[in-house]
Formats: structure tokens, C-alpha cells, sequence
């Protein structure tokens, strides 16, 4: 399957449905974004919103979520909510998803790159780890 990445700097109609059908295939319990918050992540400056879309029927097949931040000692970056339609896994949507999202990153002089999975999601920790993550001993906080 031929894929194209594309970082979203303007409202694709296309969105609200294919975030409705990716969102709860990354989880069960997250809110579905609506035409306003889409619009407001490809509106932003600190936010790349990519999408990759299958080259023969058009369809948004998978799409990740670039945040970028300045902090007193370093630029950084965040990667968030990443999935592949589950019609789609496995054959290189995921891998050029991120690898597009740390292009980006090296181009606007991020230091570092994060980003969080769950224990279970074995595929995605070994996605990541392919293409160059690696555990860090931390943990995370959240209120």
C-alpha cells in the first residue's frame, strides 16, 4: 500500500470522520475531538497534526500528533495519540508517521522527543523502539 504523510496546516473536512473512526481504536474511554478542536491543532503553531492517507482511495488511514515546546534549558517535543487503522496495521503506516513526526523535529532544532505507551500496546513499544526510542527509567506524573 502506498502512503502519503501530510502535516496538516489547514482544516481537512475529512477530519471529524476519521477521528471518529482512529480515536476509539487508540481508546476506549477518549473524548472524540470535534470541527472546532481540529481546526485549533492545525491552526497552531506548536502543534503538527499528520495524517497519512492511502494514495489510491484517499481515506485517512492513521495520524500522530506532534507538540512542540520551548523550556528554559532545551526545545522539546512531544509525540501523542498515534494509530493506524486496524485495516492498515502493520504494513509501515505507524513507522512513517513517526519517522515524518522526528523529521520535523530535527528540522525546528528539538533537543529530545518523547512520548508514552502502555505496557500492553506491544506492537506500538516495538514500533518505537524500531525506530530509535528507548525506555528511560522516569515515571510519569499526572493530576
Amino acid at each position: 500500500m502506498a502512503i502519503r504523510i501530510t502535516d496538516l496546516r489547514t482544516y481537512d473536512a475529512r477530519l471529524v470522520e476519521a477521528f471518529a473512526r482512529l480515536v476509539p481504536q487508540l481508546s476506549a474511554s477518549a473524548q472524540l475531538p470535534d470541527e472546532a478542536h481540529l481546526r485549533s491543532l492545525v491552526e497552531s503553531d506548536t502543534t503538527h497534526l499528520l495524517i497519512a492517507e492511502d494514495e489510491a482511495s484517499g481515506a485517512i488511514v492513521g495520524t500522530l500528533t506532534l507538540v512542540l515546546y520551548n523550556i528554559p534549558t532545551s526545545r522539546k517535543a512531544w509525540i501523542e495519540d498515534v494509530v493506524a487503522d486496524e485495516s492498515v496495521r502493520g504494513q509501515g503506516v505507524g513507522r512513517a508517521l513517526v519517522e515524518r513526526a522526528l523529521s520535523i523535529a530535527r528540522t525546528v532544532g528539538v533537543d529530545s522527543v518523547n512520548l508514552t505507551s502502555r505496557p500492553s500496546r506491544i506492537a506500538a513499544r516495538q514500533l518505537y523502539a524500531r525506530c530509535g526510542f528507548e525506555e528511560v527509567d522516569t515515571t510519569l506524573f499526572r493530576l
